[in-house]
């Protein structure tokens, strides 16, 4: 996120002052690290989470159009940079990886069969497949059909011009082009603190983050806070008024991954399952094809943990540190209206290590425990916040807090996350530089030529640009 505003803000003001700073040693060691499941390009094309099926048996589909619409800017944005030799060969850091939705049982087939028909001619969803033929399913993941008893009904859709995106490796060629244009970078360096002073200025407290050393504070008319589960402790150490009522809860997440390159060869693809009844979005199984540094591996989730640390290199204080007078409210009632989730969290912290596995054997019905590892992923913290009808609601997705006068603006929240970086960014832009858009608009349409448009509305002009950016990126049209 920070990368992709730096990268915006340099294009439309060339001759602004940028200045990076990473606590760690390198960008993109938490939530943007491919291992960290950074790595979907999502955009809805098999997530069925996004299309839930209403009360009266049809599929809402505007989320799915809203986060399809979103990936399809950030293709944009990337085209251009590649264009314009900001960002290297797109294989470097996108590759062609079809998009699979795959579900067993009758009610679930009934349920895919509907999704696909009030999908298939959506403009932004062409070229979905569906079937419910082994054979054919088999054809387009070799892995998950043997071993699977053949009275057990299936489905599946497929989509060809789906995508696996390395965005920690997009992130350091971001990184990358921002230093080359002349902007500031410093790693192992902490903020501690940052205050707004009587001219309007912020100023942020640093320190070294491997020796504690203090250092010399700096100034910013502009601070954005991309610090992942940190942007909330910092945000609230601002004093700005419209952070106060959030909160966050950590949650911690698990894979199973296999490097053998027999099952790689096999599964060339990413497929999305249902989520089990009851079950909060995040739990939605999945099988990735995972494509960093050029090489394949397979992972298998998400299994879900707990840590009160809001990084993976946090501190256990993190949750508690996070608790404010004005969010111990949200933060108690969204615990008590959300149960069902601290019951599936108990669930799979107290679930053994074969029950684990036999989930990924719904989805592989000959894995066998030799060749898969666990790892574990990034640490997401949910935005909690005060509701209009409720004390606090827990919520799944991302947010953007910025004061009133738009001189300090974070990101709260995960998924979809880094595949909507860059709507994501427009839209912070226009929230903290409102007196500038109508001058920065040509650039902006230069860079996004959707953009003031939804390409839903318009099948010709969607046509036109997922064509256009896929032969840029050199992806399946």
């Amino acid at each position: 996120m920070s990368a992709t505003l730096g990268m915006l803000l340099k294009q439309l003001e060339p001759s602004w002052d940028i200045q990076i700073y990473e606590r760690l040693g390198d960008v993109a060691l938490e939530s943007s690290n491919p291992w960290n499941n950074a790595g979907t390009g999502h955009s809805a094309l098999c997530e069925l989470n996004y299309t839930p099926e209403r009360a009266d048996g049809t599929i809402d589909i505007s989320s799915a159009v809203k986060v399809n619409e979103q990936f399809q800017v950030s293709r944009q944005f990337w085209s251009h940079l590649v264009g314009s030799g900001q960002l290297p060969e797109p294989s470097q850091f996108i590759n062609s990886t079809p998009h699979m939705s795959f579900v067993w049982g009758e009610a679930n087939v009934e349920y895919l069969r509907k999704r696909y028909e009030a999908l298939k001619d959506h403009p932004l969803f062409a070229g979905m497949e569906f079937s419910t033929d082994a054979r054919t399913i088999r054809s387009w993941t070799p892995l998950m059909v043997p071993g699977r008893k053949k009275s057990q009904p299936i489905a599946a859709t497929r989509i060809a011009s789906g995508t696996d995106v390395d965005f920690g490796a997009l992130t350091h060629h971001l990184t990358s082009s921002l230093i080359a244009g002349g902007a500031g970078f410093t790693t192992e360096v902490k903020v501690t603190n940052l205050s707004r002073q009587r001219d309007g200025l912020w100023k942020l407290s640093l320190r070294s983050d491997l020796g504690g050393t203090p250092l010399a504070p700096v100034t910013a008319r502009f601070v954005f806070v991309g610090a992942g589960g940190y942007a909330l402790g910092l945000l609230q150490k601002s004093g700005i008024k419209e952070i106060r009522g959030y909160g966050g809860f950590p949650v911690s997440g698990e894979f199973l991954r296999t490097d053998n390159p027999d099952l790689v060869a096999q599964h060339r693809t990413k497929v999305y399952g249902k989520a089990a009844v009851g079950s909060p979005p995040m739990s939605v199984p999945h099988l990735d094809l995972r494509v960093v540094d050029g090489t394949g591996s397979l992972m298998f989730g998400p299994y879900a943990g707990f840590s009160p640390k809001f990084l993976k290199t946090g501190s256990v204080l993190d949750l508690f540190a996070s608790i404010r007078w004005h969010n111990i409210v949200p933060m108690v009632a969204a615990g008590l209206s959300n149960l069902g989730l601290v019951k599936y969290l108990i669930g799979q912290l107290a679930a053994r290590q074969s029950t684990k596995f036999a989930e990924l054997q719904q989805f592989v019905p000959n894995a066998k425990p030799e060749d898969w590892y666990r790892i574990t992923a990034g640490q997401r913290v949910q935005v909690i916040k005060k509701d209009k009808k409720k004390l606090g609601v827990l919520q799944f997705g991302t947010e953007v807090v910025a004061a009133a006068d738009g001189s300090i603006a974070g990101l709260l929240g995960a998924s979809p996350g880094a595949s909507t970086a860059v709507p994501i960014m427009v839209s912070l832009v226009e929230k903290c530089f409102p007196d500038r858009i109508e001058a920065w608009r040509p650039a902006l349409v230069r860079m996004i030529p959707s953009y003031g448009k939804h390409l839903s509305d318009d099948p010709k002009l969607a046509a036109k640009t997922l064509a256009s950016t896929a032969k840029v990126l050199g992806i399946q049209p």
